[in-house]
């Protein structure tokens, strides 16, 4: 098998909904950072053998096949392919995983893979519709239960016993990071301006500036009664994209580029879908033993914040260390496109990983119906 590299990773900023970027169609956003990363690395887009791009809602301005509309958005040569992912929260980190898949195999050389969505124009469920999409026989076996992913995080909360207090605090956590690694300036580098016609997008908008676990307080639970979940300790609904350049050691010298970071390992592994946002632990798990890696040699962990439970559950059986997790904030505050995430969340820890001198990164996303990926990458020095 051959070795694999990640030579460039760039982003949009994740907008808020109905906000920035709710004016731009989600191929033309995906264009804006496929169209980056060419000129970023250089690279002429006609030696890319295929866009692997995920995307989770794909009805509306989303369906068909937005990979390949992307690609011909981004005004890429025709004979560039595309198509499209679905794993649920996870598309465009499985997105990677198939790119790396490919070219691991000898099978292509230059792959893109990253995602998009747009929640505001296409609603969270709307590909659902009326539809049942368990079907009769899945809810048969789970007693009919109706899986939902804010009643699992509450369940999740109950297992492991966290409490409302718990919840806001890293709730708050996530913006106060967030806050100040946006001024640092730690997203610069990574981020695509986007123009829309209201001015140019530069910039995450999901982060609220002096949140409070006290403010938090006062908002009602959102799944149950006596719940401790509401919109502030939840993943925002969000826009937003994100592409990623796969390629081998060798390719990158020819073409000129310097890699990031080597793909170290990945994994995926399915869970209990009642609980639905557990799989993080058992892809953790997975991933630390095929690559003989201990939690301890991860030096920066991105574990996506679908609520706040999601983590929190994931560092109490993994035993990581939590200045190690989302230093950067997570999804709470900058929020979570969809199948655009995957890909969003690695450029943010590949960047974190060169910009600190961090030798591995482990990024892990739960996923609705009981599933997660899980992949490791090592900092090229």
């Amino acid at each position: 098998m051959r070795e694999v590299v990640i030579a460039e990773a760039v982003r949009t900023p994740v907008g808020k909904r109905n906000g920035g970027l709710s004016t731009v169609h989600p191929a033309d956003l995906s264009a804006i950072v496929l169209t980056a990363l060419a000129e970023r690395t250089g690279i002429d887009p006609v030696i890319v053998d295929d866009v692997i791009w995920g995307c989770v809602s794909a009805v509306g301005d989303q369906s068909s096949n937005i990979g390949r509309y992307s690609v011909l958005a981004a005004g890429w040569p025709e004979s560039v392919p595309g198509t499209t992912v679905n794993r649920a929260c996870g598309s465009s980190q499985q997105a990677l995983d198939f790119a790396v898949q490919a070219v691991m195999s000898g099978q292509q050389d230059v792959v893109v893979a990253g995602g998009v969505e747009s929640m505001s124009r296409v609603p969270m469920g709307a590909a659902k519709g009326n539809g049942m999409p368990y079907g009769p026989m899945a809810l048969a076996r789970y007693n009919n239960f109706e899986f939902n992913q804010g009643v699992g995080a509450e369940l999740i909360a109950q297992k492991w016993g966290f409490d409302r207090a718990a919840v806001d605090e890293y709730a708050v956590r996530s913006h106060e990071l967030a806050a100040a690694a946006q001024d640092a300036g730690a997203f610069d580098a990574q981020i695509v301006p986007v123009p829309t016609e209201n001015g140019k997008v530069t910039a995450d908008e999901g982060i609220r500036r002096g949140t409070t676990a006290e403010k938090l307080a006062n908002l009602k639970p959102s799944f149950q009664a006596d719940g401790v979940l509401h919109a502030g300790n939840a993943s925002q609904i969000s826009d937003g994209a994100a592409a990623i350049l796969v390629t081998t050691p060798e390719k990158a010298r020819e073409l000129g580029l310097t890699p990031i970071v080597r793909y170290t390992g990945g994994a995926v592994a399915g869970s209990d879908p009642v609980l639905m946002l557990t799989g993080p632990i058992p892809a953790t798990e997975k991933v630390l033993r095929k690559t003989g890696l201990s939690i301890g040699d991860i030096g920066a962990f991105e574990v996506n914040e679908a609520f706040a439970p999601v983590p929190l559950a994931w560092l109490a059986e993994t035993g990581a260390d939590l200045e190690r997790t989302n230093p950067l904030g997570g999804a709470i505050a900058l929020g979570h496109p969809l199948g655009g995430s995957g890909a969003v969340l690695m450029t943010r820890l590949v960047h974190h990983l060169r910009d600190k001198g961090i030798r591995y990164g482990l990024q892990t996303m739960c996923e609705g119906g009981g599933t997660a990926n899980a992949t490791i990458v090592e900092l090229i020095a």
